[in-house]
């Protein structure tokens, strides 16, 4: 029974091989959605691995350093190398796969509906994944099959054989059997024609809460469920402007973290003597600890953190304020969920515990509770304090966000907002680690809440922008 539904799907796509140019033609508005949302998500020169590859126009569309597509029909196999003689293509069955990995991105889009055996085919995908892989599951919404059989009867869509219809929760059930982990899903496309306001209808009403069920399309993101590493290093980066009454507490309070801590101040042109007593403490605690003293070159702590993630070391970077609100203590709580694969980005929640009205007043509680609503739902990701400056991610995600900044620009003077827009666009898992907001004890805050609260909202448009209305 597997191989003749095998074979049928295989004789359909022999069949529509070199007619297919005619069929993507007519539906290209919703082919070119697919690419925007892969190249969206995919950052080019990435090795690529496209099941069911068709004639590879979409993987060669996200410019992979290495693309390579299989498929079950010769023909769209032949068709697929004559047209991107720079990519590798195979005829293969998907439920026994014959490559060489791993992959950085592996792409199921369209071809859910045609596989025998969902569970065998990611199932196999796992020894072609590295920690850090991300399968895209791209399928149609269930409720669109009338429609979608209307547009074959009418000559606008191609005839299909007898096909899968996988929703959400059956795809996230399957992800879970086999071993991966659902980190994002979304829908898109209300509109899969180009018709007056169809772009309008699609970037906006498209992503409202409801209408959203509506989409054509659905998509996931996965990971595989991860091995932890063994003992990683770690460097926690301390910006400090003003604050030369926090630098001795910060390093006589500091855990030991992973299999090496190291240090890094970040001193960014103070008008009290915060780099005297850093100095002064790097040669006091040099001696047992791994301390690096920095001059940030600009302004702000968006450019004191990335001198410093440019000069660490470690497996595992973490920001920490040096006013010391969040205790450092606390530190092991966020290393141990990212050491221990249970999150790729960490963020701090002051917003669980209970705080003291001079540690946050009542404005402030109200003002990070009002753009947590609004980064969650502009993000796609659960958020309950995007303003805590504690942040703790891996320095390979760093660099994969610092290079992928071009897409963003340097937008954001706080340095929060460019990591977690970064982290989630290359769908990393974040998640959050209460922590007990403490009052400051030397020193007054460098927030200017009026001005900062503007730029806040300039955040939020850009991220409806470049992320949520992309």
């Amino acid at each position: 029974m597997t191989y003749s539904y095998k074979e049928e799907v295989q004789k359909h796509f022999e069949a529509i091989a070199y007619d297919h140019d005619r069929w993507r033609q007519r539906n290209r508005y919703y082919y070119r959605d697919i690419e925007r949302l892969c190249r969206f998500l995919i950052p080019p020169r990435s090795r690529v691995l496209e099941i069911g590859s068709g004639d590879g126009d979409l993987l060669a569309s996200v410019e992979p350093a290495v693309g390579v597509g299989v498929d079950l029909s010769p023909s769209m196999v032949t068709l697929a190398r004559e047209r991107h003689p720079h990519l590798q293509f195979f005829c293969q069955d998907a439920e026994r796969l014959e490559l060489d990995g791993p992959f950085d991105y592996i792409l199921l889009v369209g071809v859910l509906g045609y596989l025998a055996d969902i569970q065998t085919v990611l199932a196999g995908l796992a020894p072609l994944c590295h920690p850090r892989t991300r399968i895209i599951a791209v399928f149609h919404n269930y409720l669109w099959e009338p429609v979608l059989r209307l547009g074959e009867r009418i000559g606008e869509r191609v005839p299909q054989p007898a096909q899968n219809w996988v929703s959400d929760s059956d795809l996230r059930n399957l992800c879970e059997v086999t071993g991966f982990e659902v980190v994002k899903q979304g829908n898109r496309l209300l509109l899969p024609r180009h018709l007056p306001g169809s772009d309008w209808v699609n970037r906006y009403l498209a992503r409202l809460p409801v209408l959203h069920h509506l989409c054509l399309t659905q998509y996931m993101v996965a990971r595989p469920v991860l091995v932890p590493a063994a003992n990683p290093s770690c460097s926690v980066v301390i910006p400090a402007r003003n604050e030369a009454g926090n630098i001795r507490a910060a390093i006589e309070r500091m855990p030991r973290l992973g299999s090496h801590t190291e240090i890094l101040f970040v001193e960014g042109h103070s008008s009290d003597d915060t780099w005297a007593v850093i100095e002064q403490v790097r040669r006091e605690f040099g001696h047992s600890w791994d301390i690096k003293a920095l001059k940030q070159p600009g302004k702000g702590k968006a450019d004191a953190v990335r001198t410093a993630f440019e000069q660490a070391g470690g497996d595992i970077l973490i920001i920490l304020d040096a006013d010391l609100t969040v205790p450092p203590e606390d530190l092991p709580k966020f290393y141990d969920v990212i050491a221990s694969g249970r999150g790729e980005f960490v963020n701090g929640s002051r917003l669980v515990y209970p705080r003291s009205r001079s540690a946050m007043p009542w404005l402030n509680t109200l003002a990070n509770k009002f753009f947590s609503i609004v980064f969650s739902y502009l993000l796609d990701q659960r958020l309950k304090d995007t303003l805590c400056g504690t942040k703790v991610l891996r320095r390979d995600d760093y660099r994969k966000i610092a290079e992928g900044r071009v897409y963003f620009g340097d937008f954001d003077p706080f340095g929060d907002f460019d990591l977690l827009f970064g982290a989630a666009k290359l769908s990393l898992r974040i998640v959050e680690v209460p922590i007990r907001y403490r009052p400051r004890t030397y020193g007054q805050s460098n927030i200017q809440h009026f001005k900062e609260g503007l730029v806040l909202l300039r955040m939020c448009l850009f991220a409806s922008q470049k992320i949520k209305f992309n």
